[in-house]
């Protein structure tokens, strides 16, 4: 697994849409919203069989406007192969399971591993994996992003956990790569502001 995948997959992204536990129908429509306005980076979680529908509907939409939909809350073989079968163009969890994140690489899908400790961080890098989520973001705060790039400048980090138009700012500011925001998407002007953020330039 290299870098590249996820330099690709957000490119100049700053702000990735979680669409969780939703209908299929509401699951499509928000997330051509968001393509709509901007935020190019959709994920969708998986935590349950019934939740695959929703992704492989949203890769469906994706494919129809070149973009591309990732799996969240990837928790172990299975799940990876359900996304994979789905369509789906990364994996994402709320922790570190190198055995998750090797399974994906089999699927030729990159990884996003959740990290909240400098351990953890250090581990995946060990494993080759430079592109981590920090979660709980909101509990770690802006600084605890500063305070990693000092000992570990090659990581890259997507905050998850917390965030929404209001705060979403501050972690970008503190060297965030990307900004995800998934609760928060249940309040509908979300996703305008945010989509100020997507298209502001570093």
């Amino acid at each position: 697994m290299t870098t590249t995948d996820f330099d690709q997959i957000f490119g100049g992204a700053r702000v990735m849409a979680i669409l969780r536990g939703l209908p299929v129908a509401e699951t499509v429509r928000l997330a051509v919203r968001a393509w709509d306005l901007g935020i190019d980076v959709v994920e969708v979680p998986v935590a349950t069989p019934d939740a695959v529908p929703a992704l492989r509907a949203a890769v469906e939409a994706g494919a129809e406007r070149g973009r591309i939909v990732g799996a969240g809350t990837v928790l172990d073989g299975g799940q990876v192969a359900a996304a994979a079968d789905a369509g789906a163009a990364f994996t994402v969890a709320p922790g570190l399971d190198l055995d998750v994140a090797d399974a994906a690489a089999a699927r030729g899908l990159p990884h996003l591993p959740g990290v909240a400790t400098p351990t953890e961080a250090q581990q995946a890098l060990r494993h080759g994996l430079t592109w981590l989520k920090a979660f709980p973001a909101i509990s770690l705060g802006p600084a605890w992003f500063r305070a990693i790039a000092g000992p570990l400048p090659q990581l890259r980090f997507v905050a998850t956990g917390g965030l929404d138009a209001g705060n979403a700012a501050a972690f970008l500011d503190a060297g965030v790569r990307v900004a995800a925001v998934g609760s928060a998407l249940s309040d509908p002007t979300q996703l305008d502001a945010l989509a100020k953020l997507a298209t502001h330039p570093r």
